[in-house]
């Protein structure tokens, strides 16, 4: 047997997406080369993540683009200098989900609401202040903000009634899943196109983002939002054979892993390349896989 090269990922919060991703992302990249020993470790999530990596306390670890964005140019945070790509994930467009009875409509209805933000170490709360604040909120003060330990404790609050509405983002997030399965059904409550607008003239990184139709259950068209892309990051010392080896395991697994995890469908090295916040930023191991395979320079 070879011998296997054991690499810790911090993932988030259970019941939230990046442990639905991480889990099967490990498995397949085990599967795919067996030098690779990959183990998922739960976490509170991106801001834990991202100061474990740079401090090399983690192999590798899930983190949204917001708060990658933040780390490496110090906003409001200590900057992250010890940080490299691995790949990108997934789109993320950032929205709140209702019950399909809900009597709201538009963001503006939910404001002074029992909103569920999410776990309050997420990378999630990282975009709904960015968002809120394009819009002129502030999301604890102009709405009852619950912050949770754990993003799977937040469905049971929209499915009770406790709570408005829940904030998220992106394909298959658990959570999500978990409201629209309920038997009364559920709908989403995007920013508007003029909405978008605002929210990019404030804060130009965030994107303009799509969910896809049929995405979740009884959603009949796509949803357009803001949002980033999130990654799985490496500490910098990473080795850069063992990034190589990453790489290459996700692109020759890409097909099967789209095919247990519909959100891995995005999950290319191409995507990489084109969600980068700087080409320096992806790990050297990754950029001499992507230019052997003839994807860069």
């Amino acid at each position: 047997m070879a011998d296997k090269t054991r690499i810790v990922m911090g993932t988030a919060t259970p019941g939230g997406g990046f442990p639905a991703y991480g889990d099967p992302y490990a498995r397949i990249l085990n599967e795919m080369d067996d030098t690779l020993a990959i183990e998922t470790r739960n976490t509170k999530g991106s801001n834990e993540n991202i100061v474990a990596l740079d401090e090399g306390r983690l192999d590798l670890g899930l983190v949204t683009g917001e708060v990658t964005y933040e780390a490496v140019n110090a906003l409001g945070r200590p900057k992250a200098e010890r940080i490299r790509i691995i790949n990108a994930t997934y789109s993320q467009a950032g929205m709140f989900m209702v019950l399909a009875d809900s009597p709201y409509r538009r963001i503006a209805d939910l404001a002074g609401k029992r909103i569920v933000w999410g776990a309050a170490s997420s990378g999630f709360i990282v975009l709904a202040r960015y968002v809120m604040d394009g819009l002129g909120y502030d999301f604890k003060q102009d709405f009852d903000p619950v912050l949770l330990e754990k993003a799977g404790d937040g469905p049971p609050q929209v499915i009770a009634g406790s709570a408005a509405a829940m904030w998220g983002g992106g394909v298959g997030w658990p959570p999500f899943l978990a409201i629209a399965r309920d038997p009364r059904a559920a709908r989403f409550i995007a920013p508007s196109s003029e909405e978008i607008a605002r929210i990019q003239a404030r804060h130009s990184f965030l994107k303009q983002t799509t969910m896809p139709e049929r995405s979740y259950p009884g959603q009949a068209s796509a949803i357009a939002s803001v949002g980033s892309w999130p990654f799985v990051l490496a500490r910098a010392s990473l080795p850069d054979e063992v990034a190589y080896r990453l790489a290459r395991a996700l692109h020759r697994a890409q097909a099967s892993f789209a095919q247990r995890l519909e959100q891995a469908r995005e999950s290319t090295l191409e995507n990489t390349l084109a969600a980068a916040l700087r080409r320096d930023l992806i790990h050297p191991g990754v950029l001499r896989y992507m230019r052997e395979i003839g994807l860069a320079a």
